[in-house]
């Protein structure tokens, strides 16, 4: 059992599959909505009530839900103006009453005019209001489609892509390389060339600060082109897949005998609750993807030592060896790989154990971690990305009095921290988990950093700043938080402390741009600021996810 982690099957970090951005100590899945049974499969009477899911009430700021509403509106809206100008009834028909609606599982096709920050297509079907959500889509298609449940008074339907009927410029399905691309539910963009993902990107950045910052257009600077991952395949460094329990299982039976043969292994189907068999990942490191060779063997011969669902762990771990030893010269071991890096060879190999300490380089600097715990999953990237924060973490402007201190707020096992250790005079990380900080303070000596240069406290964040003596006007606070934000009494402990300068990385844009509105504003006690610079970076490509860094300076009043 060393190897999985017995629980019932689902997504580790991720919506659904292993593709998307990570979340930071919490589960981000966004599972759909339950079918309806064989019983119901013509559908309800078209004057019956749907009822709204659990999630559909309980809408949470930044929400997939909220984002796709946003959307969703933004649509309709530029359409009515569009339609306006042009006095073009047809586009300004009244939405369809849910009654009118088409019942679930019926077949049609609609055209595809926007994408949502989801990443899936908005479309419409001529004459009508109506938006149906389909994935794998981008704008200008013409898709087959099958409905499969309508938000009541929402305006919306949810459907699955069926075919292309007419294909979009933008579309070349020749670019796909992963045979189960629309019908995994981890990638979105196969279809799309890498400059337009990255420019698909760039307007969810946009889009998320013009619907959650809740600031005048004039506050918010030009979004910068998304800077793009050296890799757009082979750059996953962790993967989840799972299996569900055997048949009966979920509905709360004994498991009884178990299994009758080796379960699929693999990722959500997109739109449903039933784990597809994947035997390669295409956007999985080559490390990774031995792992999972060698996992799926096993699974053949232990199968029947399970009698539930469970996910398996594939993490990639480097060892480091100098070109000219014996090591490096070695034969490589079954699941292995090598390759070299200035006068070094890296063996690669794939760890299984979440309790494992695996170890990976950024550049010169190492980095240890528990197997299990979070850590930026695209290690192509992360060279350019801190690079980034380290040349722009400081104001280019020289002020009287320089900034000598950083605070690393959710600081984990001490990327930034580290990263930035040279450029500042002593540094402070802090982190709820205190295994996080103890990975944080071996990191910090792996890289010949003392308590001279850098310390590390486990603590809430919310109480971040009664641990730190520096003044404030030679402080710059690095945000790093998990998928939620930042919560309010620590945006206002940030206010009322007011460094001069924040830079906040964030892998869900629209929650960052919440909390960078809260900053600009500046409302009540404390101090407000301004934004500098917005860009996105692509940690997930294939994917509908960006992750985003804001930078802001304090307003001198």
């Amino acid at each position: 059992m060393s190897s999985v982690a017995a629980a019932a099957a689902a997504p580790a970090e991720v919506p659904a599959a292993p593709h998307s951005a990570p979340a930071k100590g919490t589960s981000h899945s966004s599972r759909p909505a339950k079918r309806p049974n064989n019983a119901n499969r013509n559908g309800p009477s078209r004057k019956a009530k749907q009822q709204r899911t659990k999630r559909e009430r309980n809408i949470t700021e930044g929400s997939t839900e909220e984002v796709l509403r946003c959307d969703i509106d933004a649509l309709l809206k530029s359409r009515r103006a569009a339609a306006s100008e042009d006095d073009d009834a047809a586009a300004t028909a009244p939405a369809a009453d849910d009654a009118d609606l088409p019942a679930p599982f019926t077949e049609m096709d609609v055209d595809i005019h926007e994408l949502s920050s989801t990443g899936d297509g908005l479309g419409m079907v001529a004459g009508s209001e109506h938006v149906y959500v389909v994935p794998f889509t981008v704008p200008g298609d013409t898709a087959r489609v099958r409905v499969i449940r309508h938000v009541p008074g929402e305006g919306h339907s949810h459907a699955d892509f069926v075919a292309t009927v007419t294909p979009s410029p933008l579309r070349d399905d020749a670019r796909v390389r992963c045979p189960y691309f629309a019908r995994c539910g981890g990638c979105q963009f196969q279809m799309l060339d890498y400059a337009e993902q990255l420019r698909r990107k760039r307007r969810i950045l946009v889009k998320a600060y013009a619907h959650f910052a809740n600031l005048a257009p004039a506050l918010i600077p030009p979004v910068g082109d998304t800077i793009g991952s050296p890799l757009q395949y082979g750059y996953r460094t962790k993967l989840t897949p799972h299996f569900d329990g055997p048949p009966g299982f979920r509905r709360g039976k004994t498991p009884g005998a178990g299994f009758a043969a080796c379960p699929d292994i693999g990722f959500m189907q997109k739109g449903r609750r039933k784990v597809l068999d994947i035997e390669d990942c295409p956007i999985g490191t080559e490390a990774v993807g031995a792992g999972n060779t060698r996992e799926r063997k096993r699974m053949q011969d232990e199968y029947t030592n399970y009698k539930r669902g469970a996910t398996l762990l594939l993490r990639e771990n480097t060892t480091r060896h100098p070109k000219d030893s014996e090591a490096a010269k070695a034969e490589l071991a079954p699941y292995t790989v090598r390759s070299e890096s200035g006068d070094f060879v890296d063996i690669k190999s794939c760890e299984t154990d979440s309790k494992a300490t695996t170890t990976e380089y950024i550049g010169d600097y190492i980095f240890t971690n528990p197997a299990g715990s979070f850590f930026q999953n695209n290690n192509s990237i992360l060279p350019v990305f801190t690079s980034y924060v380290r040349d722009r973490i400081l104001p280019r402007a020289t002020a009287a009095s320089p900034i000598k201190y950083l605070i690393d707020a959710y600081s984990g096992s001490g990327l930034f921290t580290i990263t930035l250790s040279s450029v500042f005079q002593h540094s402070t990380g802090i982190d709820i988990a205190g295994a996080s900080i103890e990975y944080a303070r071996r990191n910090a000596a792996l890289n010949g950093l003392g308590e001279d240069r850098c310390r590390f406290i486990a603590a809430d964040a919310g109480e971040l700043f009664c641990s730190v003596t520096y003044d404030a006007d030679e402080t710059v606070v690095v945000l790093d938080p998990p998928r939620k934000g930042c919560d309010a009494s620590f945006l206002a402990q940030l206010r009322r402390f007011g460094p001069r300068r924040v830079l906040y990385v964030s892998c869900n844009v629209h929650t960052q741009a919440r909390d960078v509105g809260v900053l600009v504003r500046g409302e009540g006690d404390g101090r407000r600021y301004a934004i500098e610079s917005l860009v996105g970076f692509d940690f997930f490509p294939q994917t509908g996810h960006v992750e985003g860094v804001a930078i802001l300076n304090r307003v001198e009043e």
